[in-house]
């Protein structure tokens, strides 16, 4: 989906900090960010002292376009640097270079895991940080500890000239989107979209083939996508789950979600398949 080629991932930060260095700084899991008029700016300086802020936990990134970056997690009572807001990753999506985005969205999982990984679960040991790989150890069980991903498929459904789209609970007013859920234990992801799609709206599909994928920051997912035709099966909703559910065309489309999610590409290639006029409303 995204071309990272740009960044080069890292783990051992350099011995010395010298140069201007992005800063990815969390405060309850918002970012940091220069509020411009024109657009958003990461911090880019050589120590966050510089604000006057101090990192409670601060974590080497790697380079982007040769520049070193940070994550780094500050207290709740910290002030905000002048010129400068705390904004949710949603919010910042569209204002934010694409790269420094999706840098941002693998900061905030790694200051994530470092908050809630600092204790072995077994033995009660602190564990210390391993250079060879992002991961922590256990120095007395042995005990190996890696950042977490939870696997999630989402899948567009098609009949002929149709796409299935389905309305969560959760989602904002008027939204609908394609059918996604987590893969269970024992699963193949093939086997999860087939049970998702017929736990949530009832029918069954065939043709299941592999779109893209995408990490999702919300908090730790990691999206497959896939595309599969319509087998069966009257649409029966999962009404825990699902509000509405319903079969459209390019003509009478719902509210979709924005153009950040692998849900929307998904939708996106669809209508380009179907060569539609849709003039890409929101």
């Amino acid at each position: 989906m995204e071309d990272h080629s740009k960044l080069i991932f890292g783990i051992v930060p350099p011995e010395e900090q010298q140069e201007p260095a992005f800063w990815f700084v969390f405060k309850k899991g918002k970012l940091l960010v220069h509020q411009d008029p024109s657009a958003l700016r990461i911090p880019l300086v050589v120590d966050l002292s510089e604000f006057g802020l101090t990192a409670l936990r601060q974590q080497y990134l790697g380079k982007l376009d040769g520049r070193h970056c940070y994550s780094a997690e500050i207290t709740e009572d910290a002030d905000v640097p002048a010129g400068m807001i705390f904004e949710g990753l949603r919010q910042v999506y569209g204002c934010l270079d694409e790269d420094l985005f999706w840098l941002a969205a693998r900061a905030v999982q790694i200051v994530d895991w470092d908050r809630n990984h600092r204790y072995c679960s077994r033995c009660g040991a602190p564990l210390k940080a391993k250079n060879t790989e992002r991961a922590k150890e256990c120095p007395t069980c042995g005990l190996l500890y890696f950042p977490r991903l939870a696997p999630a498929i989402i899948v567009l459904v098609e009949r002929g000239n149709q796409l299935l789209l389905a309305r969560s609970r959760h989602f904002m007013s008027g939204v609908y989107s394609v059918i996604a859920g987590f893969v269970e234990p024992g699963e193949t992801l093939e086997q999860a979209v087939e049970r998702e799609i017929r736990e949530e709206v009832g029918i069954a599909v065939k043709n299941i083939h592999y779109f893209a994928s995408q990490p999702w920051p919300f908090p730790h997912s990691l999206m497959i996508g896939f595309t599969a035709t319509y087998a069966g099966g009257d649409i029966s909703l999962d009404d825990a789950e699902i509000e509405d559910a319903g079969w459209f065309t390019s003509q009478n489309l719902p509210a979709l979600p924005g153009k950040i999610s692998i849900a929307r590409k998904l939708i996106d290639w669809f209508l380009a398949k179907h060569q539609t006029d849709w003039d890409g409303k929101e």
